[in-house]
């Protein structure tokens, strides 16, 4: 067994770019913010590349599934939250469009991965 084989899948490697420019965005975000919404979205965005990380670590494809699906929910709380950067012009309306395209991909990816354990889970 390949212990940081995670490390591999297309879906964690997108969720470390959503992470990385998270993070970027935020060291942009007004003082008063650091607290609030910059560390709730940097927090949102390392849940979902530790929960594709724990999740792949697990035996059953039911804790597996379980997983990624917080993971997905954690990338959709960052989404929600980039709306809110994005309304209150902490970050440009371009930015928040290339982080939405990002966020679909990666959205799709850990759906897609998701769903095969879901359908494995099935089967046995």
């Amino acid at each position: 067994m390949e212990f940081f084989g995670y490390r591999k899948l297309v879906a964690y490697v997108k969720a470390c770019e959503v992470r990385r420019r998270v993070y970027l965005l935020t060291k942009t975000f007004p003082q008063e913010e650091q607290f609030a919404i910059c560390n709730q979205l940097r927090r949102a965005s390392v849940s979902v590349t530790s929960n594709i990380a724990e999740g792949m670590t697990r035996y059953s494809n039911k804790d597996k599934s379980h997983f990624l699906e917080m993971a997905y929910g954690s990338l959709m709380e960052v989404m929600s939250q980039l709306e809110v950067a994005m309304d209150e012009e902490y970050i440009s309306e371009n930015d928040f469009h290339n982080m939405e395209s990002l966020i679909s991909e990666t959205a799709r990816l850990i759906s897609g991965l998701q769903k095969s354990f879901v359908i494995k889970e099935n089967k046995e």
